[in-house]
């Protein structure tokens, strides 16, 4: 066989071929760069969304507004907070003395003082034990504080609006509002709460009570108040009934107060009336009314 008619072996063809890019690798390049394109600007978007949707702020602190306690304005001076008696000069001479009631007058006088003065020079933790000498200020703050402002117990009323006992019971339940009746011969205070639950009882006394409280003068949510309060098994007949509102609702019914207030001071208000409605799965308080003092 001569070497024209040689055949060629599969090795010897390959080593003769060019190497190149076909149409096929040219469309896979194509569609693995779109994708990164797409997936590029779709992981963009992602973000730019996700940063419209997050809000960042700071935690604002609850806001708990202190109304100053009431005090009892200016006592008139003079020792243990009495008022001092008239002097002899103050007095219209009526008639002159006889020399003997003169000097009875000035040795009852020179003893009286001399008790006093002893007393005043005594301890005056012990001196004003008793009917003597002492102060009418009762224990805990307040102080000379200012007299000029209406309590909140007194300027604040708070109308409900329900259509009968159970949404009356969620609104109370809601504000964790605890109600209570006493009087009537009974010693203690009975306390009723969880309205919509299983009814928790408990008893205390108005010593420990330092919580704000009101009453109904009259109406169907009285009546309701005391329904509630015989559903748990308390006595109400002949007793005041009584609604005991936490640190937390009082301090959320003053910020609203004073919100509404129009940068008025506590010594302007006169009377703020609340209403209740809906919020969410909820109540919320608001301001129905307001009626302010005029400026003194």
């Amino acid at each position: 066989m001569s070497n024209a008619e040689k055949p060629v072996t599969e090795l010897e063809q390959n080593e003769h071929t060019d190497l190149g890019v076909t149409s096929y690798d040219q469309v896979a390049g194509m569609l693995i760069s779109l994708l990164f394109i797409v997936g590029f600007f779709t992981s963009l978007l992602f973000i730019i969304w996700l940063t419209h949707r997050l809000v960042f702020s700071k935690t604002v602190p609850p806001i708990v507004y202190l109304e100053e306690p009431m005090g009892r304005a200016d006592n008139p001076e003079g020792y243990a907070e009495d008022m001092a008696e008239p002097g002899m000069e103050e007095l219209p001479e009526l008639e002159k003395p006889e020399l003997q009631s003169t000097l009875e007058a000035v040795t009852d006088l020179v003893s009286t003082q001399m008790g006093a003065f002893d007393a005043i020079s005594t301890s005056a933790t012990r001196t004003g034990k008793g009917s003597g000498l002492g102060d009418k200020r009762k224990a805990g703050p307040g102080g000379h504080g200012d007299a000029d402002i209406i309590p909140r117990w007194e300027r604040w009323q708070i109308k409900y609006k329900t259509n009968g006992l159970e949404v009356y019971s969620k609104q109370l339940d809601f504000f964790k509002i605890e109600l209570g009746a006493a009087g009537g011969g009974y010693k203690h205070i009975d306390y009723a709460k969880n309205f919509t639950g299983g009814i928790a009882k408990r008893k205390g006394t108005s010593k420990q009570e330092k919580r704000l409280y009101m009453t109904w003068r009259d109406g169907t949510l009285q009546k309701l108040d005391r329904s509630l309060l015989g559903k748990g098994g308390i006595p109400t007949k002949n007793r005041v009934v009584m609604q005991f509102y936490s640190k937390a609702t009082e301090n959320s019914l003053a910020v609203l107060e004073m919100a509404n207030g129009g940068g008025r001071t506590a010594k302007e208000f006169q009377k703020t009336i609340f209403g209740v409605k809906e919020s969410g799965s909820g109540y919320e308080y608001f301001v129905l009314e307001q009626y302010f003092r005029r400026s003194r």
